[in-house]
């Protein structure tokens, strides 16, 4: 059994990765669900009232997929449960959250995935993490087309998806609960070029080969 997830700023990739290496592996693919989550355009009209909702949310959300996930015999979900948190702490250190609402979703979200004796791990395999510039993210959220998400609804988010970039190098850095491996979303556009796509898989089945989950 293989559980992989995906991992990186909005805009990265994750979603068009994980249907790429699912397929590649003939495994069960597990999206985040961006449209059909009901919180989300509220979070982005209204930070500061959301952040908690929209992460309990998410916390809900990525733990039934995870307890699905680990009972099929390989999958690729969209998103870590991990970085949720990234978010949230983003969001406290800028004054846009609470901090006593993020010790609450912390220690929640440590007790839900802490390894309990006679049951199944609910941490990945291997954890694929998607660097983007500030530039490539902007210009695929454009590409995409999401209301909320965009400059000209809200020029404001320019700076919050620059400041959600530099919170995210040093959390793949100290990310651990388990293997981990970066892809350069910049120079491999592997959506458009089959080739940047063959050799993200290759980078891919090296990895898991290395870790014996392949």
């Amino acid at each position: 059994m293989t559980v992989i997830v995906l991992s990186g700023p909005i805009g990265a990739g994750k979603s068009s990765l994980t249907s790429i290496l699912a397929e590649h592996l003939g495994t069960q693919a597990f999206y985040e669900g961006v449209d059909t989550n009901p919180i989300l355009p509220l979070y982005y009209k209204d930070m500061k009232r959301y952040t908690f909702l929209l992460n309990t949310y998410l916390l809900n959300h990525r733990l039934a997929q995870i307890n699905q996930a680990i009972q099929d015999k390989n999958s690729v979900s969209d998103r870590s449960i991990y970085e949720d948190a990234l978010f949230f702490k983003m969001n406290v250190d800028n004054q846009i959250a609470d901090p006593t609402e993020f010790k609450i979703y912390d220690s929640l979200l440590e007790n839900m995935m802490e390894d309990t004796p006679g049951n199944p791990s609910k941490k990945p395999d291997l954890l694929i993490y998607i660097h983007v510039s500030l530039d490539t993210m902007l210009e695929r959220i454009k590409k995409r087309g999401r209301s909320f998400e965009q400059l000209n609804t809200d020029p404001s988010l320019k700076d919050y998806y620059a400041r959600l970039l530099k919170y995210y190098e040093p959390w793949y850095e100290n990310y651990n609960a388990s293997p981990k491996m970066e892809i350069d979303g910049n120079s491999l556009d592997f959506v458009v070029d089959e080739q940047a796509k063959r050799k993200v898989l290759d980078k891919i089945d090296q990895k898991l080969h290395e870790i014996g989950n392949l």
